[in-house]
């Protein structure tokens, strides 16, 4: 990841650069803030037992 691209995650998720964040804290940050308009989480399934034995 370059500096400019760090600092445009960081003015994109409002992070003052005296934050002291990492470059994967900022990463990771901005991936869930991507998430947040997803929705698919809706429509999951969870696994019950009979899965894990299939599986």
């Amino acid at each position: 990841m370059t500096t400019p691209l760090f600092l445009l995650r960081c003015v994109q998720l409002g992070i003052s650069i005296r934050d002291l964040l990492t470059i994967g804290l900022v990463n990771d940050m901005y991936v869930e803030s991507r998430n947040d308009s997803y929705s698919g989480w809706k429509n999951v399934r969870l696994a019950d037992q009979q899965d894990m034995d299939v599986f």
